[in-house]
This record gives structure tokens, sequence and C-alpha cells, in this order.
């Protein structure tokens, strides 16, 4: 069968052979054992309910035995037989170009050099899924190829419902994972449902096919480390010789050694899988790999003499190097932690003590015992860091509900009031102040036509775009403009591209709107083939997340999730390709509520109406959310769209008197 053939096959009438089970793959881990016997039961019924009953007899076998054997039903058999990667979008079957652009981002997610459990449909995170099974997969696919811009595919937690008559300025797919009644949205619940194959964890670009490889978090990253040098620099000195410590290689974390290297410090990153280890050296996103700890201090000293760039994976648990640099007092400048701690119990954190495979065995089989020695290491983890920031160590928590966590294990985390944590959250501190209120965030595109040259022109592109209104901007935003020029201009000669012919920067509405305007236009001109755009969720208003994406906001609606909810719906008749909002994504299931979007550019005056429109709204909803949290940074920004903008009228805060209070 061609491509073309197999896509449109959907699930197949003949059953394809069972495939071996690959080892040499990065497999996620086996899921804690969760359901009943009468539950199991259930799985089976609502994983057959994908084939014809003459299958059932040979499948509920093998169904029961992945069950039984992994945690959960991922349909091993139906994996296509063609390679996984994303095509140009003159390669995919259908009638409908926002469709083919669809179907390449999805395929995008699901490429072995940028997912993370490629063959369990996972991307990153340790959990972060595009799809449950691989008839989903098959199914959506199937739909994509058939449908017109006069429909709407709707996707229920990875489930493709169906093909619903629509129209042209709707939203071709429309998707939700995880929306989980609130008393319903606890980690164990999670597993439970998952299991069960009625809900999915789509993380925050996974589930809603946005994710671009570790690029997709390089530059948010870059500015971090930036950033947080600035703050504790002195007469302006810059992040040479000093030492940058943190944990993580995997789909968002290994983009750390990388942002390191660019903002000119030295990387240390531990990393307990190998398998990541590898990926990530063999990439090019880390330069060195150490894994004993005196090695890794003779290392570690002689870049800091010489005042290199260098970025070292420490293959060992990030406890051990914590422990050591303190009793070898090696200063350690800006620290922090990018393990997935949202997902503590099934791989996201491996406890100092346990080898891999150790840990691994005992969170599916002894999963008491296993958060028990999460919790020892954490508090392990949090003593250490103390014993560095009593020494002058800059740490901040990097989203990845370490300090919650940590706080949970009842780790020496919290504040002399008992109520915050002692160290700030890098949006609190960063990324907040510095970006979102101003309605700076990740904004993506993807080249559609799969050339490195069409890529090679955007870069020009928004190069140009933002050096223009550099020219221009108010000094309240000169170091962001100028932070993102250097960015962008650097960006091929960084190598960042893992996957599709993406790109990724920090730009305000008014720099989103410019930008996709001249992609545009190029477009039209026959310059650079159709461009696909969206963001990482990580933004200014797509995501109510109290611990990170809102953790700035002080007028206590940080646990609020009205602002997602506006987000997507207002995207959604804005002129979106598709729309997803999630439960879980960053910080963990029941934790926040992330939206999203995808917009297709061909050139059109349609596309030209529909970004202006949208991205607006994309991100001012944002901004009035946060300027009304009185964030004067908001407030500022706020005012200036609405001299732009004279039909937005926002609602503004009056500040009150604290000594009346």
């Amino acid at each position: 069968m061609t491509f073309h053939e197999q896509i449109q096959e959907g699930i197949p009438s003949v059953l394809p052979q069972p495939k071996p089970y690959e080892t040499d793959i990065n497999h996620a881990p086996k899921r804690k054992e969760i359901l009943s016997a009468e539950e199991k039961k259930l799985a089976l019924r609502n994983a057959l309910r994908y084939f014809e009953p003459q299958h059932h007899a040979e499948l509920i076998k093998e169904f029961s035995h992945e069950l039984e054997t992994y945690g959960r039903i991922y349909m091993y058999r139906l994996r296509p037989d063609y390679r996984m990667y994303a095509r140009p979008i003159s390669e995919y079957p259908g009638k409908s170009e926002q469709a083919k652009a669809i179907m390449l981002m999805i395929q995008n997610n699901l490429d072995y050099a940028v997912a993370q459990h490629p063959h369990e449909l996972i991307t990153y995170g340790g959990n972060g899924a595009v799809f449950s099974n691989w008839a989903q997969y098959r199914l959506t696919m199937k739909y994509l190829s058939e449908m017109t811009d006069e429909q709407t595919l709707v996707m229920y937690s990875g489930h493709p419902m169906g093909l619903f008559p629509s129209h042209k300025e709707a939203p071709r797919v429309v998707v939700t994972n995880g929306m989980m009644i609130p008393n319903y949205s606890k980690p164990d619940d999670w597993e439970k449902f998952n299991a069960l194959g009625v809900t999915q964890y789509g993380q925050m670009t996974a589930g809603s096919y946005m994710y671009i490889g570790p690029q997709g978090i390089v530059h948010g990253t870059t500015i971090t480390v930036l950033n947080g040098g600035r703050k504790i620099s002195k007469n302006g000195e810059g992040l040479e010789g000093k030492i940058f410590v943190t944990s993580g290689l995997g789909g968002m974390s290994g983009a750390q050694p990388k942002a390191g290297n660019i903002a000119g410090c030295i990387t240390i990153c531990a990393e307990v899988n190998p398998k990541a280890v590898h990926t990530r050296h063999s990439q090019g996103w880390v330069d060195e790999v150490m894994t004993d700890l005196p090695s890794l201090v003779k290392r570690v000293k002689l870049a800091k003499a010489n005042k290199e760039v260098v970025s070292i994976a420490y293959q060992g648990n990030i406890v051990e190097v914590w422990e050591e640099f303190d009793k070898q007092d090696l200063h350690i400048d800006l620290g922090s932690d990018q393990t997935s701690l949202h997902n503590p119990w099934a791989g996201g954190y491996y406890p100092v003590g346990l080898s891999f495979e150790e840990a691994n065995t005992m969170m599916a089989d002894n999963p008491e015992l296993f958060k028990e020695k999460v919790y020892a290491s954490l508090r392990r983890q949090a003593d250490a860091i103390n014993k560095h920031t009593a020494k002058g160590t800059y740490f901040f928590d990097y989203g990845n509900a370490f300090l919650l966590e940590a706080s949970r294990a009842h780790a020496d985390v919290m504040a002399a009031n008992s109520i915050d944590f002692k160290y700030p959250s890098y949006v609190q501190d960063i990324m907040g102040p510095m970006c979102f209120d101003y309605g700076f965030g990740p904004f993506r595109w993807v080249c559609a036509s799969g050339k490195p040259e069409d890529l090679a022109k955007t870069d020009t592109i928004a190069a140009s775009i933002l050096e223009e209104m550099a020219k221009t901007a108010p000094n309240e935003i000169k170091q962001q403009m100028q932070d993102n020029i250097k960015w962008i201009r650097g960006a091929q000669e960084n190598k960042l591209v893992v996957g599709s012919q993406a790109r990724i920067l920090y730009a305000d509405a008014e720099g989103r709107i410019n930008i996709a305007r001249a992609f545009n236009e190029a477009i039209a001109k026959g310059e650079i083939g159709t461009i696909i755009l969206g963001r990482d969720h990580h933004d200014v208003s797509g995501t109510d997340s109290p611990y990170r994406e809102t953790s700035n906001i002080y007028d206590g609606s940080r646990f609020t999730a009205d602002m997602a909810i506006h987000n997507v719906i207002g995207d959604s008749f804005r002129g979106a390709t598709w729309v997803s909002i999630h439960n879980g994504g960053g910080v963990g299931w029941g934790e926040v509520i992330n939206g999203g979007f995808g917009m297709v550019l061909d050139g059109s005056s349609d596309a030209s109406r529909r970004l202006e429109s949208m991205l607006f709204w994309d991100v001012n909803n944002g901004i009035a959310r946060r300027s009304w949290a009185r964030n004067d940074e908001a407030i500022f920004a706020i005012k200036r769209a609405m001299e732009a903008q004279p039909l937005l009228k926002v609602t503004l805060p009056n500040k009150v008197d604290d000594t009346l209070l």
C-alpha cells in the first residue's frame, strides 16, 4: 500500500500481524496496577469497540496482555509501517489544506526524533500523549484525509468523535484532553480513567499537535537563564564562568543545556535515563557526558577556571550532584530542576539510591514504597539546595511542580509564614513581570513545505520585522526586543531544528501580528510555502496555572481557570484552524487548565483577516486579566493596546492606599 492508501485506510478490515516489542526504543514505564477485575473488563470492552466483532476473539488476549504487562492498552499491532515524521504538506492525501497541515503536525509530534515514548504515542513529560492508542491515530488520520472545509473534527481526549457539518470560518478540529469533573481530577483518577481508555493527559502541546521538539522551550529557557543571570549580576557582568545546575534531559527539559550554551554559562544537567542522555548528546544538544562524580567535579572546576561555555550531562541522580558540589565547596550560581514532577509516580522523578531499572520496577510493583522513596529523595534534594542557597546560589522553581511536591514530602521549602515557598517560581521572578505581563510569549511557526530554505527566509522576515519595531519600542520592552532579535539572528547557527522545520521566538501581540502578516504576504508572492502558526500554551493568556503561568497574579484569582476557557472560545470564532483545551499540562493533572491553537497561513485574504483578529485576542485576553490583578507591567501593556485599537475597552483597576487597609 502507498502512504496515501495507508492513511486513508483507517482501522484495517484485515488485521496486521502483531509487531515485536522493540527494546531499543525509549518506552514508557509500566503504569501501576489500579483497575479492579470488573474495570479491566470495561477497559477491554472500550478498546475492542474500535474493531469489528469478528476480530474480538483474536484481539482480546493481546489487549489483556498489554493491560497486564504495561498498565495500558496501546494496540501496538496497529502501529503503521511507514516512517513517522512531518512530511511536506503536499505529500498528504486530502480535500482540505488545513486538514493536511494538522496531519503534518500530528506526525511531527510522533517522530522518533521528537517523541519521548513514540510507540506509546507519548510526546514528552512522561505521559503527555497525542493519542491513547494506535486505533485513535489511524481513525483520526483517516478523518483528516476525508474532511472538507465545511466540516469540523471533534477530538475527545484522543478519541475522534467524528466529522460534523460546519463552515469554513469554524475550526477544522476542536480538541479536548482530560477535562474531568473537578472532584475526579486527582493523580489516581488519571491513572484509572486513562487505563480505562476514556481520557488522556495531553500535556500542553502534545495533545494539541503543536510540539516542535526541545526548541519549543529552548528560547524561553535561554531568556530565563539570561535574566536569572541579570538578577545576580554585579556591575553588568555576564554569565561567563558561572555555573547553572539543573536536571532532566527529556522532551522539554532537554532544552536546558542548549539554552545554557546560548546564554553563555557552564551547564550541568543530571539525567538518570541513559537513552535520554544518548539522544540529547547525539543531537548536539549537550556537549559532554560524565558518568562519575569525581570526573564531573574536576571537569567543572576546569571549565570555571577557563570561563568556558560548555554543557555537561551527568548520567546519574541530581541529588548526588547537589550534595557533592556542597562537599567540594563548588559554588553554584544558578540552580533549578526540570524533572517531570507533575508526574512523580510514573517515571517523572527518579529517587536517589535506586538504579533506573530498580525504580521502574518498583513504581509498578510497589507504588507505595516508591512514593516513600520519592519523598525521601525530595527531602534530601531540598536540604542540599538549602545549603547552596545559604552560600549565595539563586534557586528558582522551573514550573515542574518541584516545590509543590517537595512541600507535600514535608521538605524544608516553605517560607517563614508557612504559606509561601521560600524560593520563587521562575514566572514570579522572571517570565511574569518581564515577559507575560507585557504580552511577550512563545510564538511558533512551522514551514509546511519541509524546506530548510523556507525556514531561513522566515527567520530573515521575522528578524527584519523585530528590528523595525525596536526602533520605536518604548523603554519598558526594549530589552525583550533586543533579546529576541539576538535569538532569531542566531537561530540558524544554533541548529535548533528537531523534526519539522520550525521556529519559536517571544513576541507580543503587535510582533506576532506583524510577523504573521509578513509571512502571509510572502506566501501570496510565492516566496515561501504554507506556514502553520501556533504557540506553547505556556504563554500570556492560554494557561491558568497557580504554580507557574499565573503565579505572579496576586489578587487571589490564580486558582481560577476562566482565562484559559475564554482564550480557547475566543480563538475558535476569531479564525483559528484548530483549538484545544486541556487539564493537566506542565505542572500536573488537576493543577492547571491550558488552551492552545493552530493557524494555517496560505497567502489568502481570509488568512490575513483571521490572523489580525485571532492573534490580537489570543494575547490581550491575558494582559487584560493580568492588568485587573494590578500588575503594573500589564496595566502599561493594556493601555498601549487600547491606544492602538480604539474598539478595545478594558476595565482597569483602581489601587487602594495600603494605609487604609
